[in-house]
């Protein structure tokens, strides 16, 4: 197990492990400087060990970062996929999404239909 870097100057958000198998693979951190947008951990909306959803506010508005890890069975990609969740204003998305595709890396020689999956779960977070 590797523990979370906790420090002063940035508030650390990660989720609690139910149990050894359930340790959590992401983390968010974020500078207390911008701690009056009140950033709050949205376990509620996506409680998924390899996920972790953000949520803050600013001028009355609520917005979101997303942290993934997309293990090399691509859970995340197929639980996201399989999971209907309406984000509007979610602003990054960000993470080890273990997908090799000709779209982003040209050494590489052909395209993933994984990467159709991400795309469209891009997509969706904002379509409405």
């Amino acid at each position: 197990m590797v523990s979370i870097v906790n420090h002063p100057n940035w508030l650390t958000f990660v989720r609690n492990p139910v149990n050894k198998s359930k340790y959590p693979r992401v983390a968010i951190y974020v500078n207390i400087r911008l701690s009056l947008f009140r950033f709050l951990l949205c376990q509620d909306i996506i409680d998924f060990r390899n996920i972790l959803l953000v949520s803050f506010f600013n001028n009355n508005d609520i917005f979101w970062l997303m942290n993934i890890y997309s293990d090399s069975s691509h859970s995340t990609l197929k639980y996201l996929k399989n999971t209907e969740v309406n984000i509007r204003n979610l602003l990054i998305i960000t993470g080890n999404f273990n997908i090799w595709d000709s779209l982003w890396d040209s050494s590489f020689s052909h395209h993933s239909f994984i990467n159709n999956h991400l795309l469209i779960i891009a997509d969706s977070f904002n379509s409405y």
